[in-house]
């Protein structure tokens, strides 16, 4: 089993990394292969709207988005993690979501999404400065579009507000064993 994490968060080894690093430990506890990609250090454009995945499904811009697609699409699990920032997910992870405009397109107006005969599951965890519902709830509903659009199953998520300084979700081991469980019973 394959599992993917994926880090929104413009800043390293914060509470966002840390949750999502927790998740992949415990993924990896229960057999699965692990692998995070870390937005904020790739190279790619956000979608330019150029309609060139009108045709294929496929996006023609060649950057690092290419292999994000390739390692979404053949794992088995994905988890997205980020900061809630302005009261949703980060540019980072809105850029990287929007570029799924090509998968919006073979599956909604090509009707050929790929066939990968399994279903992908996906979690989602958030952390916040605020702990307002509705920033988490907002950042919910973007990850649930990404999510329909790439069929990957929205299966778990981690919330947890009121967090402000680099590594203090550390000292909170309930968000810690929760985000380690979410990693293991994805597998």
């Amino acid at each position: 089993m394959r599992i993917l994490g994926i880090s929104g968060s413009p800043r390293r080894h914060g509470n966002t990394e840390i949750l999502l690093d927790k998740a992949l430990e415990g993924a990896a506890s229960g057999g699965a292969s692990t692998e995070k990609v870390i937005l904020n250090e790739l190279n790619f454009k956000p979608c330019q709207e150029c309609g060139g995945c009108r045709e294929t499904g496929r996006c023609v811009i060649a950057d690092d988005m290419q292999e994000v697609y390739r390692k979404i699409f053949s794992s088995d699990a994905v988890i997205v993690a980020s900061p809630i920032f302005f009261g949703s997910i980060t540019a980072q992870l809105k850029a990287m979501i929007d570029r799924f405009q090509c998968a919006w397109v073979a599956k909604y107006l090509l009707k050929k999404m790929p066939d990968t005969k399994k279903k992908i599951k996906g979690a989602f965890l958030a952390v916040g400065g605020s702990d307002k519902k509705e920033f988490f709830e907002n950042a919910r509903g973007v990850i649930r579009i990404f999510f329909a659009t790439a069929d990957i199953v929205y299966s778990k998520e981690l919330f947890y507000g009121g967090i402000e300084d680099k590594g203090e979700i550390t000292k909170n081991e309930k968000a810690m064993e929760e985000a380690y469980n979410i990693g293991r019973d994805l597998t």
